[in-house]
């Protein structure tokens, strides 16, 4: 099947040079960017990554710190940047073709009607985001699939894993979260999350000093008392009472011991009688 067309112009004329406080953030965050696409074997010689931007601050953030990173990669990679129109009432059509054209990179925005699907299915009240999420991979593994992609980027941070991991642990009884890298469900897509070790507070910063113009999310955004913000809640006050505990925590889920864990299924207790050292004879 054809690949579907992309648009590229010309990179945008120099901006304001940027300030010492902005180059020692954009350091920072590239340099966490690049330990996470290292660590977890993210972005190889060749690939064509699709990077999924949706208006707001994680994925404009993601965009241009991978842009950034691409012109000093020891590797070759593509990238191409994908909107899903979502046809929401009122979303601004023209913000994000507008930004995407003057960074001079390939980008291509699909157009499907999810919102009026979820809205008609999803009973006053309710949560709409796992429908939307669903519907939102679908329209873009499909993308990705007819135009060659081999990597599809996300825009979730630290903060996003380890919410994951919560709400996993308080409503869904696994110990389990978002990992950095994944293979679908149908062994066709690989999702990479190059962002894993930037906490949001950072993400925000940078947001604010690139000055990105960031377009909300009607559709779910508004949703009061979500699982997953009350969550956040919970690790904001965590961190704002006891600083550290987030890296701590992260770092747990870097360090997993599975012997001291209790799943049968992911470590072999009953082998443990075999492994047994017998007591010296004479000795207590």
């Amino acid at each position: 099947m054809p690949l579907v067309p992309t648009f590229l112009v010309p990179p945008p004329v120099a901006v304001a040079r940027p300030s010492r406080t902005f180059k020692r953030l954009q350091a920072e965050l590239r340099g966490l960017v690049g330990k996470a696409i290292a660590d977890y074997d993210m972005i190889r010689d060749g690939d064509r990554v699709m990077v999924c931007v949706s208006g707001g601050k994680d994925s404009y953030t993601l965009l241009d710190l991978l842009l950034s990173l691409q012109r000093s990669a020891p590797v070759s990679f593509e990238l191409v940047a994908v909107n899903l129109d979502q046809k929401q009432p009122g979303f601004p059509e023209h913000v994000l073709p507008e930004y995407l054209a003057s960074l001079g990179v390939a980008w291509h925005v699909i157009q499907q009607d999810t919102y009026s699907v979820v809205k008609r299915l999803i009973p006053e009240g309710r949560t709409m985001c796992s429908l939307c999420s669903r519907m939102r991979r679908g329209a873009l593994y499909k993308y990705a699939a007819e135009n060659g992609v081999t990597k599809i980027a996300l825009g979730h941070h630290r903060d996003d894993l380890l919410e994951t991991l919560f709400l996993n642990l308080f409503h869904g009884g696994k110990l389990k979260a978002m990992p950095p890298k994944l293979l679908s469900d149908d062994g066709r897509h690989i999702v990479i999350r190059p962002l894993a070790y930037v906490a949001e507070r950072e993400i925000a910063r940078y947001a604010r000093a690139r000055k990105f113009p960031i377009i909300p999310c009607t559709l779910c955004g508004s949703q009061p008392n979500l699982q997953r913000e009350v969550v956040g809640r919970m690790l904001r006050e965590w961190e704002r009472t006891h600083p550290g505990r987030i890296e701590s925590i992260f770092a747990a889920m870097r360090d997993v011991q599975p012997s001291q864990l209790a799943d049968p299924t992911l470590f072999d207790f009953a082998a443990l009688d075999g492994r047994r050292t017998p007591p010296v004879e004479g000795t207590a």
